[in-house]
Formats: C-alpha cells, sequence, structure tokens
C-alpha cells in the first residue's frame, strides 16, 4: 500500500498509488502500464517532454535482496521516452491545440530495507511551458504552472508491483492537474491569451488646475502662462508641453483588451511670457508647440496597433514607441523653433501654421 500526494500551485491532490502492476523482476526496466486517462484537453496537447533533472540517472533505488544496497533500475526506454509514449496512448493528443511542453525536474525512487519490509520515497516535480514561436521562427516558452507530488509505501520484499502504479498515477495526476488549469485559466490569463485588442482614449479635460488637457475647444490663452519670466533669457516667451500615456490591461475570454489613455498637456506654472510680448502673433507661435505635441500623440496611436505588437511583448514595445515618439516631439519642436526663429521669421511662420493644420486635418483634429 502507498500513500501519494500531490500538488499544484500549493494545493494538495490525493492520489492512490494502488493498483496491480505486472511484476518486475530484477534487474528488468520499469514498463509503465498504458492507461486511458479520464478527461479529455480541450485547450492543450503535450508536444514535447523534457528531462531537467539535476541527476539524470536511472529513476529508481529498489532493494532487490535483503543485506544489498539498492540497486538502480530505470524506465524502460529512458524517462523521456517512457513518458511521451505513455502520454501518447493514453491522451487524446489534438495538435490543433496549444502545444504544451512537459519539463521533468523530479522522478526518484529511493528505498529502504526495514526488518523483511521495505520502505520507499518518491518525489515527483514538473513544470508545463507554453510552446511558442518569435519573429525569427525561433521555438520560446512561456512557464505556466507547476506540479509537485510524493509518495511514502511499504511492501514485501518480492513485490515490486507498487513501483510502476506510483510513477504512473503521479503522471496522470499532474496531467489532469494541468488539465484543470488550462480549463480555469484559457479565457483569463494573459499567458494564455490569443489575440490583442487596443481601446486608445484622449483625455481632453477642461480644468482649472495647473494642468492644461488638449482640446480644441480649449485654446491657450496668456492667462496660462503663469511662471516668472526666466531672467537672462532671450526669448520673449516659453511654453512647457508634454505627453504621456497611461496603460491597464485586462483578459476577456481569451483577448487582452488594452485600454491606454493618451494625453498631450501644458503646464501653466511652467510656462511664462514676458508682458511686453504677450500678442496674438506671439501666442499663435506658443500654440503651435502645443499643437506640434498632439501630432506626436497622435503618431503614436498609430504606432500601437495590434498588428505591430506581440501577445508576449506587447508592454516593452508600447513603451519603446513612446520613447521613440518621445524623442520624435523633441526634435521637431527644435525644428520647428530653428525654422521660425522663435517666430521672428514671420514667412517660415507661416509655413508651419499651414503645415501643422494640414496634419491636424489628416488626423480629423482640425477642419
Amino acid at each position: 500500500m502507498s500513500r501519494y500526494h500531490g500538488k499544484m500551485n500549493k494545493a494538495f491532490f490525493p492520489l492512490l498509488a494502488v493498483g496491480l502492476g505486472a511484476f518486475l523482476s530484477a534487474p528488468d526496466p520499469i514498463r509503465l502500464r498504458s492507461e486511458s486517462l479520464p478527461f479529455t484537453p480541450k485547450e492543450f496537447y503535450i508536444a514535447a517532454v523534457t528531462d531537467q533533472r539535476p541527476d539524470k540517472g536511472p529513476v529508481a533505488r529498489l532493494v532487490l535482496a535483503l543485506n544489498q544496497s539498492p540497486q538502480p533500475v530505470d524506465l524502460e526506454r529512458g524517462i523521456t521516452s517512457s513518458f511521451q509514449q505513455f502520454i501518447n496512448q493514453g491522451l487524446k493528443q489534438n495538435k490543433t491545440l496549444r502545444p504544451i511542453a512537459m519539463r521533468i525536474r523530479q522522478c526518484r525512487v529511493s528505498e529502504t530495507a526495514v526488518g523483511n519490509r521495505i520502505t520507499g520515497q518518491f518525489t515527483f516535480a514538473v513544470t508545463f511551458e507554453l510552446l511558442g514561436k518569435d519573429d525569427a521562427g525561433a521555438t520560446t516558452s512561456t512557464r505556466l504552472t507547476d506540479y509537485q507530488g510524493s509518495a511514502n509505501y511499504t511492501r514485501p520484499l518480492d513485490h515490486l508491483d507498487v513501483v510502476e502504479p506510483t510513477i504512473r498515477q503521479a503522471v496522470v495526476s499532474s496531467l489532469r492537474s494541468l488539465n484543470e488549469y488550462m480549463k480555469r485559466e484559457s479565457g483569463r490569463n494573459e499567458k494564455l491569451a490569443r489575440s490583442l485588442r487596443i481601446n486608445f482614449v484622449d483625455d481632453t479635460r477642461i480644468t482649472t488646475d495647473d494642468t492644461v488637457h488638449y482640446n480644441t475647444a480649449r485654446k491657450l490663452t496668456w492667462a496660462d502662462f503663469q511662471a516668472p519670466p526666466r531672467r537672462g533669457s532671450h526669448y520673449a516667451a516659453e511654453v512647457f508641453t508634454s505627453f504621456a500615456y497611461e496603460g491597464k490591461s485586462t483578459v476577456k475570454d481569451g483577448v487582452i483588451i488594452l485600454n491606454l489613455t493618451a494625453k498631450a498637456y501644458m503646464l501653466k506654472s511652467s510656462s511664462w511670457a514676458r508682458p511686453d510680448a504677450r500678442n496674438d502673433y506671439a501666442l499663435n507661435h506658443e500654440q503651435r508647440h502645443f499643437d506640434i505635441v498632439k501630432i506626436i500623440v497622435e503618431r503614436f496611436k498609430r504606432k500601437i496597433q495590434p498588428d505591430s505588437l506581440t501577445l508576449e511583448d506587447y508592454n516593452s514595445i508600447t513603451q519603446y514607441q513612446f520613447i521613440e515618439s518621445f524623442r520624435e516631439m523633441s526634435q521637431m519642436q527644435t525644428q520647428y523653433d530653428d525654422e521660425t526663429n522663435h517666430s521672428i521669421n514671420q514667412v517660415a511662420q507661416e509655413r508651419w501654421n499651414q503645415k501643422i493644420d494640414a496634419e491636424l486635418h489628416t488626423f480629423g483634429i482640425k477642419k
């Protein structure tokens, strides 16, 4: 009789190591008996079994005679081939489902003799990983969940039939737990998502605090320039504009829904203008700095599309595109000031007015 205990994600699943196996006479290898598993996976198939044990020797050290050291006994055909064959024979493998790799981290039977009885200890641990492909076609793997189990048994010296079912039922229990995990997590776990949807909204709030959000109904006024003029500056005015985004993802029915909020904004407390420069022409120049930020935001939004992101790296790709857009904004602002000579060159200023209006029009922002 044996007692088997398995756990997955710190939850324990009892497994009875009871059953008749073929009598194994030493030193014959252990052959896992074929067994039709009592469930059919709807979310996965086992595409690979790999041996990642630190000690890749025989799985068992069995007491075959009293007053003798335990002898090494392995699974027939080795652990990976034996497990894969058992899975292929007992589990319906639908290869249109998600490919899962079973990584064996522990599988060991250790026996000792106590009088004329043999006690055995069995430890078992596997990791299940989702297999995929990167952009270059190389195989990738994403860790999903772990399974750990253990068993203790006592047997007469001449009965080895408890060893095989103990190992076999550990494999069955791990697969059953994986099946439950996949049924539970397939629709809500980001690692198992099949597609990505993006919802972009603009923060266009009109407020009375320090921040002015870009809104076509709310143009800049000189009252927004509340900082004292910078001493020693050669400029008549300076506007502080920038942009940011916030994101939150959820998973529903296997779809990652990425909700992003884009914000083009101006800070009153960091913007200033000399009293003698507060005219409509100069204010237009500063408004155009704000318009450029909005243009960059719209370009950024168009870079963040499902076909340009991956399910595994959408967050890092979005951050990278944000940094690139921020760099693009700085370059465009510098070019604008250089060519208009900070609004002194009226011909260049008018050219930039038209250029900015044209691009805002393509985004549906300016009629």
